[in-house]
């Protein structure tokens, strides 16, 4: 029996890609969602930009990052922490500073993880 390929499926696979450190796959699972005509949503980009943050892809992250807000996506505190993570990891720390000031701006709150990365 066929799973249905759906977005919170797609979420899920994306999510275990990101606990695995494959965000190679998880980029593949973006590219079937886009071909199956599946809207991200705000899950599916943090999922995608958390596996970048845990293979050190911080300008992939940030590749997805814009296409969230392109989409008009909302990005949320954890989807700045997965960022400010990869920028942190990869010492991008200017960049990890210009997206904290981007929290400010969005008004979206800052937690400890988001001060311990940053």
């Amino acid at each position: 029996r066929w799973v249905e390929v759906d977005v919170i499926t797609c979420n899920s696979a994306i999510s275990a890609c990101e606990k695995g450190g494959e965000w190679e796959q998880a980029f593949k699972l973006l590219r079937v969602m886009s071909h199956s005509e599946l809207e991200f949503d705000t899950t599916t980009f943090n999922a995608a930009i958390s596996a970048c943050e845990k293979g050190g892809k911080w300008a992939r992250a940030l590749e997805l990052f814009n296409a969230m807000v392109r989409t008009k996506e909302e990005p949320s505190m954890i989807t700045f922490n997965a960022l400010i993570s990869a920028c942190e990891k990869s010492a991008e720390w200017e960049k990890a500073l210009q997206l904290l000031a981007a929290m400010s701006c969005r008004e979206i709150q800052v937690d400890t993880i988001t001060c311990s990365a940053a």
